[in-house]
């Protein structure tokens, strides 16, 4: 049964057509995510639902004392207000609404909310919106700003929830855990699929695929129907009369739209032999250490993921390698030929006023890419902003089409490394997909800070966790790859076995204290050296790899090469085990003796 119904809604923005006489039902039991490019309108459709906004056309019909509660992108605060004031506005329960603050990690509710960032902002309004009685929950990028933990247990609460849910994401895992249904925006259209994510992309597929079938279908009668007019008919005939009308249909009709999607590019620049090495970095703001003596030398095109709680540091790291923030000791040197663009997880101030067009122009009036160069107003156009939009005001475009342009502007830059903080920050999912491929293909480093567990899978071959105390845990692959590590890693502290207690004991603690751990002679030296080995095998591979492109048409010299390839990478793998083995003894044996302090 539906409990809220949308009648033939149409919405016009300036000369843009958001919906067009659109038509959807939302049901009892509904989870729904709301994807589609930016600037299509998901942020405009939760706010006609909300009521926040009118449709110019049609209506939304919602059932007699439907409840509904409303997270917004951009949450309004009275000016002066405090967290404790704010919460307390809608009447609700003070001990619900503090314990999901705290989840979220916030504690002190007299902070006057002018003094939080944007996250903590948006935490405090989720943190009120969850505290509702509500009977419909509409959420615009409720895990923007949340840590993995915070999303997982968002994740968990929202998939318990019995009321409705419709919620614009760019979380691909979080749609695929929560939703049930998607409804996907495209050119003024909304298509809805009974469906998660996963599913929805195959259906997705399907659905344009039967478009396309019927598109050539047309235009095989439509050619036909041509064919038969161009012979002289005359329509005297009943008969006659509705195959010419039967051709002026075919004319009129329009061809299935395609999504446009970003097309990005770059020029490689070149990279010398130096990259970027931090050397026992440290970093602390008063008593708190963000980063404790973390040494690392990156490797080129390597693509490293920075994970870890809120507030832990990660966006320190990566402004201390961009050369924002200084460390307290230690140093990070950066190569001559290192040149970094860096992507900040919240856009720059844009002067509204200005025009799209001139705001890329004050980067470049002309883009070097590897087709050649284009001029500012053709790399626009590549990501999606039309000649109408390049002459607009920046004021007039959506937040994603904002942070987009931003994006634009880091790339059009012929830089060789990108550090980039939590990317997906109000990035659609079609362009996250586009700059995921980009980046595999990328050639040079990239760094990022992200919460976006699917983001991390497709990107990054290796994770840096914060841990306390401003430590750095390592571990190989993507985000998935993390998870199973720290799987075994916790299954194996668990049944370690504890040590017997001795017969004749003198006191309790004796009986109970674990076994001491500590490194063999050999083992210390491997730990001090293996990291170098791993190094120079990646060289080694890493210039087999081009001897192999320079003699493709020497088939003798290729097989040799090949085999020597698969030696060192058996080695290296070799190498990357007892690496994760002597990182973990090496971690237990700091915790125990930091345990005894």
């Amino acid at each position: 049964m539906n409990v809220l119904n949308v009648e033939h809604i149409s919405k016009l923005y300036g000369d843009r057509m958001i919906f067009d006489d659109v038509s959807f039902g939302i049901q009892e039991g509904d989870k729904i995510g709301i994807i589609g490019i930016n600037g299509m309108g998901k942020s405009t459709l939760l706010k006609m639902i909300a009521g926040v906004e009118e449709p110019d056309q049609g209506q939304i019909v919602k059932q007699n004392g439907l409840r509904i509660a409303y997270l917004p992108q951009n949450p309004v605060f009275a000016p002066g207000a405090t967290i404790a004031s704010y919460i307390q506005e809608g009447e609700l329960d003070d001990w619900k609404v503090q314990s999901y603050l705290s989840r979220l990690g916030i504690t002190q509710m007299e902070i006057p909310v002018e003094q939080l960032s944007g996250g903590q902002r948006r935490k405090v309004a989720l943190a009120r919106v969850l505290a509702e009685e509500s009977d419909v929950l509409l959420m615009d990028e409720p895990t923007n700003h949340l840590d993995d933990g915070m999303i997982g247990w968002l994740e968990e609460y929202l998939k318990a929830f019995k009321g409705i849910l419709v919620m614009v994401t760019h979380d691909r895992y979080f749609l695929d855990q929560v939703t049930n249904r998607i409804l996907e925006i495209s050119h003024g259209s909304v298509y809805s699929y009974q469906a998660d994510y996963s599913r929805f992309l195959e259906l997705k597929a399907e659905r344009e695929e039967m478009e396309l079938a019927s598109e050539r279908k047309r235009q095989s009668v439509l050619r036909m129907e041509l064919e038969w007019a161009k012979r002289g008919c005359r329509a005297r005939s009943t008969k006659q009369r509705a195959r010419l009308e039967r051709l002026e249909a075919l004319k009129s009709a329009s061809a299935p739209t395609q999504d446009k999607t970003v097309e990005l590019d770059s020029v490689e620049t070149r990279m010398g032999k130096k990259t970027i090495e931090l050397e026992h970095v440290s970093k602390s703001y008063g008593d708190r250490t963000i980063v404790d003596d973390f040494s690392y030398i990156v490797l080129k095109n390597q693509r490293l993921g920075i994970i870890g709680p809120n507030g832990c540091g990660k966006s320190t790291l990566i402004k201390m390698i961009a050369g924002m923030v200084q460390p307290d000791s230690g140093t990070i040197e950066i190569g001559q030929t290192v040149k970094i663009g860096y992507f900040a997880q919240e856009e720059p101030m844009m002067d509204d006023r200005q025009r799209v067009i001139d705001y890329v122009r004050d980067i470049a009036e002309y883009i070097n890419t590897r087709e050649g160069k284009i001029s500012a107003s053709a790399m626009l156009e590549r990501f999606l902003f039309t000649p109408d939009m390049q002459y607009a005001p920046i004021g007039k475009l959506s937040g994603g089409e904002k942070r987009r342009l931003y994006l634009l502007s880091v790339l059009c830059q012929e830089v060789n490394t990108l550090l980039l903080d939590e990317p997906g920050n109000n990035l659609d999912i079609p362009t996250l997909t586009i700059l995921e491929d980009y980046l595999n293909s990328f050639p040079g480093i990239v760094i990022t800070v992200s919460h976006d567990r699917y983001f991390l899978d497709n990107v990054v071959d290796r994770i840096f966790e914060f841990e306390p105390g401003g430590h750095l845990r390592q571990y190989e692959g993507g985000y998935t790859d993390y998870l199973e590590a720290k799987q075994r890693l916790a299954k194996s502290q668990n049944t370690e076995p504890k040590p017997e207690k001795k017969k004749n004991s003198e006191k309790t603690w004796k009986q109970n204290r674990p076994e001491k751990l500590k490194f063999t002679f050999q083992e210390k030296r491997e730990f001090e050296t293996i990291d170098d080995e791993i190094a120079g095998l990646e060289e080694k591979l890493e210039k087999l790899e081009e001897e192999i492109l320079k003699n493709a048409t020497n088939s003798v010299k290729l097989q040799e090469l090949t085999a020597q390839k698969e030696e060192v990478e058996k080695m290296l793998d070799e190498k990357m085990e007892r690496w994760v083995y002597l990182n973990d003894l090496a971690q237990r044996i700091e915790e125990q003796a930091n345990e005894k302090k």
